[in-house]
């Protein structure tokens, strides 16, 4: 292996992948009325980026290593996952990982939360994720579908548009969704005096 390709591996790792995948301990909170605080808000961007692939080809000229075949990165409790995955970096001042960008069925993991789409962009520097084509966003109970997700990480604002693509899951440009409900205890309506 190059110095090249082993300087670029470790600037890939130590940069950042963000995602959300609920763990085993979420689901039986979410099942129960409780729902485990974003891993997505406040994530550290700069903690270490662990990944594996079936290949990386490095483009070094341009500044750019693209991962394919099941790609897995994982940074703390959030995954990301994807058939491929280009690494744009920067070599001033020092190697370091700007962007990623996902393709294939991209899915963004962490305790509670589970957004999917076909495209998945991660700006490291402004700390945002994008996905387009087909989005779904999983909260416990709660679902949110539509054309494009922004996810702002320093506030944990996730905003969806409708998008209106024709052909698309949601071809009318609405943003659709579902919310669970507390079932009273008393199992009626409650009278009022």
């Amino acid at each position: 292996m190059s110095a090249k390709l082993l300087l670029l591996a470790g600037a890939v790792l130590a940069g950042s992948v963000s995602a959300s995948i609920p763990s085993a301990a979420a689901a039986p909170a979410a099942k129960r009325g409780t729902c485990p605080q974003s891993a997505l808000k406040g994530h550290n961007s700069d903690a270490p980026v662990d990944w594996n692939a079936q290949r990386i080809e490095v483009q070094d000229q341009q500044g750019k290593a693209i991962l394919t075949g099941n790609v897995v990165a994982t940074q703390g409790e959030m995954t990301l996952t994807a058939s491929r995955v280009v690494a744009a970096y920067s070599k001033k001042p020092s190697t370091h990982v700007d962007r990623l960008d996902a393709s294939g069925g991209v899915v963004i993991r962490g305790p509670g939360e589970t957004a999917r789409g076909a495209f998945g962009i991660y700006d490291l520097n402004q700390k945002i994720i994008t996905m387009v084509g087909g989005v779904t966003l999983t909260r416990c109970d709660a679902t949110v579908s539509g054309a494009r997700l922004v996810y702002d990480l320093n506030s944990g604002r996730a905003v969806m548009d409708g998008g209106g693509v024709p052909g698309s899951a949601n071809p009318g440009g609405r943003v659709t969704g579902s919310f669970t409900v507390s079932q009273s205890k008393s199992g009626g309506a409650t009278k009022t005096p």
